[in-house]
């Protein structure tokens, strides 16, 4: 699809629209949280202790005095940024392990469609609980026990289109030419899964930021007193009822930011594959 046709397709997609839309919000609040931020992320005023919101402080204050609004703005940077790492990773993982299983067949395909299903029938989440258990809490932790237990959407549908494309004649045309199996896998397939990819890394990163704040929340990702979305979250809970402030604006945070993404990802499934179904 040219660039052309992909614009004008996308101005009838609605979901895909409103998930840019989100998505660029989203991203200039990334990028310009320093700018945004009234104050710092961590900045305590003991005269304005759990104070509702108001014009100096938007999203009211903790029981620390911080700034809401400041904490959820430069939250965005952690949940963007985590979210971005654990799908390069899953990404890297799952379509690496695609292509040799879908390419060569045989004993490589049973072991990777084994591991592959292995993954794919346990619970990420759990699985991604036990693993930062062992490592120890920590976000680097976090990201790599999300990464690890998330690869395998990527391997399946990999898989399954280089099974289809490695018997094309332009495929057999390049091993005539003595070409190597590693350049017919990156100059000659790869190009051709790039849309499924594409669409599984946006739909994945919401998933991504969701498994960061819960295992933030839970006290096993970013650790006080980082700005993440989990951890203002499990710090409201006591305040619940006399600042519920505190929880009701990361959570719209997260709740705004995973909708544009899954919107975006439907949006871009639409118009890229509309077959593909994850």
């Amino acid at each position: 699809m040219k660039l052309r046709e992909f614009l004008l397709e996308g101005k009838k997609n609605r979901s895909f629209v409103a998930g840019f839309l989100i998505f660029v919000s989203v991203l200039l609040v990334v990028v310009f949280a320093g700018v945004i931020a009234p104050h710092t992320y961590d900045g305590m005023d003991l005269d304005n202790v759990l104070v509702g919101p108001q014009s100096a402080f938007p999203f009211g204050t903790d029981n620390y005095g911080r700034c809401i609004f400041s904490r959820v703005v430069f939250g965005s940077r952690i949940a963007f940024r985590v979210g971005l790492i654990v799908v390069a990773i899953e990404s890297l993982i799952g379509v690496t392990l695609g292509l040799v299983a879908g390419y060569y067949g045989k004993w490589a395909d049973r072991i990777i469609t084994f591991a592959t299903d292995m993954t794919w029938s346990l619970p990420p989440l759990i699985m991604a609980l036990a693993i930062v258990t062992v490592l120890g809490p920590s976000l680097n932790n976090v990201v790599i026990a999300i990464a690890v237990v998330s690869w395998a959407q990527f391997t399946r549908i990999v898989r399954a289109k280089t099974q289809a494309i490695k018997n094309m004649p332009y495929i057999e045309a390049a091993r005539a030419f003595g070409e190597s199996d590693a350049s017919i896998m990156l100059r000659y397939i790869l190009p051709n899964v790039l849309s499924p990819i594409i669409v599984l890394a946006t739909l994945a990163l919401p998933e991504a930021i969701l498994s960061t704040t819960m295992l933030g929340f839970l006290g096993l990702g970013a650790q006080p007193p980082q700005p993440d979305w989990g951890v203002i979250l499990k710090e409201g809970i006591a305040y619940i009822y006399k600042a519920p402030w505190i929880s009701i604006f990361p959570g719209l945070a997260i709740a705004y930011t995973v909708l544009g993404f899954n919107l975006l990802g439907e949006g871009l499934r639409d118009m890229l594959d509309p077959r593909l179904k994850v």
